[in-house]
């Protein structure tokens, strides 16, 4: 899910670890590089998925009985916490906007209406505002966090919601095209994106994939890879802190805002 072209090299990186780890189980055929072409949330999760990272909030909605969940990362990273993360309220540096309740009657910027970053989190948050109201002049799909980035960066949305990890690996890669924006506030707080696999995975390979997760973790060799990705560690997944997100859609048709409007 957090992927620059310029971290391809840090990604393939990763899998090639994991790879390695795999083969001390006796795995043989396995592919020799990630696939970077797949969109980012495509329709479904397919039979011939192996090892990937999709957010939480599909997982509960378009993706549901089409997975098995095999670890939960911990990031180094602002927005962080253990096994969680969350999405930041970007506005430009240079506009009047000091809190969320400012927003009102602006242009606002999400990825993918499936997001749990770009839609599900902030929708709790500005449902909390609203008052069973539109708050939004306008919502803006832009069918990526990067796009939304640069439109927001470029004056032509007033803000967006974007995953806390995306606006770090901006930083760390692209300084440039975030060195305009500042963060304005932080969503609720959602466990972090897990890695998966495809619900076709037998439970032998899938507990097999997550074995060598493990231990990819816990080896010293490997913590210069994990380091580029800013990857403390890994838990064992607990479905029900991803239900919780839908309470918070429940949460927020509640409060009379079942849409990010």
């Amino acid at each position: 899910m957090y992927y620059l072209p310029e971290m391809r090299s840090s990604n393939a990186a990763f899998w090639d670890a994991l790879a390695s780890e795999l083969r001390r189980d006796g795995w043989a055929d396995l592919p020799t590089e990630l696939s970077f072409a797949r969109h980012p949330v495509p329709e479904r999760i397919e039979s011939d998925v192996l090892f990937s990272q999709t957010s939480g909030y599909p997982l509960q909605t378009i993706y549901r009985g089409q997975h098995r969940m095999l670890g939960v990362p911990t990031y180094d990273a602002p927005g962080c916490g253990q096994g969680t993360h969350c999405a930041f309220i970007l506005v430009r540096k240079d506009s009047p906007y000091q809190k969320p309740e400012d927003l009102k009657g602006a242009t606002f910027a999400l990825n993918s209406r499936h997001s749990n970053t770009g839609m599900n989190l902030p929708r709790l948050l500005f449902a909390r505002l609203a008052g069973g109201k539109p708050f939004f002049r306008s919502v803006v799909e832009t069918g990526a966090h990067a796009n939304s980035i640069a439109r927001v960066a470029s004056g032509e949305l007033d803000a967006a919601s974007i995953d806390c990890l995306t606006y770090v690996f901006f930083q760390d890669h692209r300084p440039e095209d975030v060195q305009s924006l500042r963060v304005l506030a932080e969503t609720p707080e959602s466990p972090a994106i897990p890695f998966v696999t495809s619900i076709t995975t037998t439970p032998d390979k899938a507990a097999q994939l997550q074995a060598a997760l493990f231990r990819l973790a816990a080896a010293p060799g490997h913590r210069p890879v994990l380091e580029r990705l800013r990857l403390r560690t890994f838990s064992i997944p607990e479905p029900a802190a991803y239900a919780r997100l839908l309470d918070y859609e429940r949460q927020a048709a509640d409060l009379g805002y079942p849409e990010l409007a």
